[in-house]
């Protein structure tokens, strides 16, 4: 008997300790912070044994106004704790889902180094640029105190020193930076130049996710836009959109993405890109953008199980189309992989063979709400992709809003 009674105490020790260690291990799961609405408390989908206690530092009435935010405990079963969560109080969003293709023309704030090639002087070849420590995705900002913020600028610029040594400011990484600079004369064509090659605009195609009709904001893409050659984000001096018709599409198949081609519509913006940011591209619409009017989801609402996107594959028309939501990440590093998906529609299979590019921005809807947006797919299984959370996205919209409004 003795002895039973020991055993059952190390096996209930064992049991607690290994209530506490998944419990530690559920709070790394778990943001800081979560998005409520006025009308209930956290409640998380994919994980209905942990519990929110009642909300502290705030009173009952306060705790359900629109802009106020309070402490509140996370238990499993209302026993172990979890961890401490702010709560911040939202109303629930109605935005307008679209799933249709844009068109996206911008112009960089500076004209970024996309390569390099040797220049033949009466000396042998040179690289003036290169020698001088600059690289692939530099933006130049300067060349001998004159802004450069396009192509012609800097070509200019480099002319008129004639030789003349200068110092050329630059953008890396967000800081500024500065080297000195002397082109060579090209004996091939007589002109000054540096060794790189720069470029200051990009155009492309993307979907557009949701548009706020009543404020205009408008959302797309849920990533930044990318150089195509450097891989580094497209530093926004101005942009537009206008309407896309799909003409075709090239199917996709491990390790070689497919993607949708299209053509522009019309010459006509839609509206002008205020953001290009990790989140997507925004900006205020300046002509009627349709969308179907869709309550939005909170990240803590979002489950695996069914879903559905909205993607356009002939001309201006979208189409819903049966997925999969295989995990949730309600805590990430990633700001526009909070999901990943699985395209389960044969329809969009045969047609594509999964997702492809362009499709980025199309609308994820569960239970009838918008629960976020396309973002990349997997090089090796174009079946599977990413998704980000519909939260993160309104909430950049919004602060796009803002920026405007104060401008």
């Amino acid at each position: 008997m003795e002895k039973f009674i020991k055993w059952s105490c190390f096996i209930a020790s064992g049991c607690v300790v290994g209530l506490f260690v998944f419990a530690l291990y559920i709070s790394t799961l778990l943001p800081d912070t979560f998005l409520v609405n006025r009308d209930g408390s956290i409640q998380i989908a994919g994980m209905p044994f942990v519990r929110a206690g009642v909300p502290s530092g705030v009173n009952e009435v306060a705790s359900t106004t629109v802009g106020a935010s309070y402490n509140t405990d996370l238990t499993i079963g209302g026993i172990i704790p979890v961890k401490t969560v702010r709560a911040q109080v939202v109303d629930r969003r109605v935005v307008q889902v679209c799933g249709t293709p844009f068109g996206i023309k911008m112009f960089a704030n500076g004209a970024m180094v996309v390569g390099f090639s040797d220049i033949y002087t009466p000396t042998g070849y040179k690289n003036p640029a290169k020698t001088a420590g600059l690289q692939m995705g530099d933006v130049i900002v300067s060349v001998a105190g004159h802004l450069t913020r396009t192509n012609e600028d800097v070509a200019n610029a480099i002319q008129d020193l004639a030789g003349t040594p200068a110092e050329v400011v630059f953008n890396r990484d967000g800081k500024e930076h500065s080297v000195m600079l002397t082109a060579v004369k090209d004996s091939s064509s007589g002109t000054w130049r540096t060794g790189m090659w720069v470029r200051d605009s990009s155009a492309g195609i993307g979907t557009l996710t949701f548009v706020d009709n009543e404020t205009g904001v408008f959302a797309g893409l849920g990533h930044s836009i990318h150089d195509v050659d450097t891989g580094t984000t497209i530093s926004l001096l101005k942009g537009e959109i206008v309407p896309v018709s799909i003409t075709g599409v090239t199917k996709g198949s491990a390790g070689s993405p497919g993607e949708l081609k299209g053509s522009f519509s019309s010459a006509i913006p839609t509206g002008t890109i205020t953001v290009n940011g990790e989140t997507g591209v925004y900006g205020k619409a300046t002509a009627y953008l349709k969308g179907t009017d869709t309550e939005l989801a909170l990240a803590q609402e979002i489950k695996t199980g069914p879903a559905e996107i909205i993607a356009t594959l002939d001309g201006q028309t979208p189409q819903h189309f049966s997925v999969q939501i295989e995990k949730v990440a309600l805590s990430s590093d990633d700001p526009n992989r909070n999901m990943i998906l699985h395209v389960t529609d044969q329809t969009l299979l045969n047609r594509t063979g999964g997702i492809v590019q362009g499709m980025s921005g199309s609308p994820i809807l569960q239970d009838g709400k918008l629960i976020g947006a396309v973002t990349h797919v997997f090089v090796n299984d174009p079946t599977r992709g990413y998704g980000i959370f519909a939260e993160n996205m309104l909430e950049t919209a919004d602060n796009a809003l803002r920026n405007q409004q104060a401008a």
